[in-house]
């Protein structure tokens, strides 16, 4: 009998100590969710910002990149002519390069014999045109050293 006693006195203070110990793990599951959703909402925010700012430049001519890779070649040798343009209808280098047209990502093997500019202008369906200028330098051919 005296053990029961014992029990019905600590029981209050042991349902107590689990009440306390419910409501501190309720609280951190809540907080943890609510820090959760903070983030996510700030994600979703900033990639809904993202697709704005993509959509807006979708809509406009734009030469993103025009360039000559490798920038120096010998005389005789190759190089690319490359460039990415958006919402072009259609494109035109000069001097005359060969085959271009409108594209995100396109290069063009060219073999000039001197120095030279490119331009590269695009036009779009409302007959708006940007242009950009990429120039490549031709150097003499190195004679090549014969073994000894």
């Amino acid at each position: 009998m005296a053990s029961v006693a014992k029990v019905r006195r600590v029981l209050p203070y042991l349902s107590l100590a689990v009440l306390a110990v419910l409501i501190y793990d309720a609280w951190v599951f809540y907080s943890r969710r609510q820090a959760t959703h903070q983030v996510e909402q700030e994600r979703a925010e900033k990639d809904a910002a993202d697709a704005q700012r993509t959509l807006e430049q979708l809509g406009r001519l734009k030469i993103q990149n025009f360039y000559v890779s490798p920038p120096v070649v010998e005389r005789g040798k190759s190089t690319r002519l490359c460039y990415s343009v958006i919402d072009a209808k259609t494109l035109r280098v000069e001097p005359p390069v060969g085959d271009v047209y409108p594209a995100l990502s396109h290069c063009v093997e060219v073999s000039p014999q001197k120095d030279t500019e490119y331009t590269l202008t695009a036009t779009d369906e409302a007959g708006h045109s940007v242009s950009e200028k990429a120039g490549v330098r031709v150097v003499a051919r190195q004679a090549k050293e014969t073994p000894r």
